[in-house]
């Protein structure tokens, strides 16, 4: 992207497998065209994805990883989960605003805010803030209506089958 191009707000939604994929395929590509990239995930902790150890060795990408190392629960929400949605929020905007990415990634931003770890008016603020030529995604299920009115392109990934509901357990290098 040059700095002419007009960065757009892009958001990867849905209860189907794919909107993290969708994500850094995108991010992929922006790389083989030497594009900067900042790739931010919420509630992941240091948990061993697949794409960390990828995306850690690629030039023109910076990764950070915030949240705790289990699965949340949101009927009883840690204030330790909370003080790591906040600070994942404020890295991307540090980032989103230093100049140094053409591409910010927020992944898991929307089950972050669902289970109101973080404000609504903090990501508005933060799509508000975004410099023109910075293009920003957003993942995860839940994707408020304002984030989606605000989104230029919007996707929803619908299940119709998967193997977890036949019992089949996340698998090293394909779910994870």
């Amino acid at each position: 992207m040059t700095k002419k191009s007009k960065g757009l707000v892009q958001v990867f939604t849905g209860n189907g497998k794919g909107k993290t994929s969708a994500a850094l395929g995108t991010v992929l590509r922006a790389l083989g065209h030497g594009l900067r990239v900042y790739i931010v995930f919420f509630m992941k902790g240091k948990y061993p994805y697949g794409e960390f150890s990828t995306l850690s060795k690629l030039p023109n990408v910076d990764i950070a990883s915030f949240g705790l190392r289990c699965l949340i629960d949101p009927s009883n929400i840690n204030p330790e989960e909370i003080e790591q949605a906040k600070l994942a929020l404020s890295a991307a905007r540090k980032a989103m605003l230093s100049g140094n990415y053409d591409i910010v990634v927020l992944d898991e931003v929307n089950v972050a805010l669902h289970f109101k770890l973080i404000e609504l008016d903090e990501v508005v603020r933060l799509i508000g803030d975004k410099p023109r030529n910075v293009e920003l995604i957003l993942t995860g299920r839940y994707a408020d209506a304002k984030l989606i009115e605000l989104a230029d392109l919007v996707t929803e990934m619908v299940k119709l089958k998967h193997p977890y509901d036949k019992g089949v357990k996340a698998r090293k290098g394909i779910e994870y």
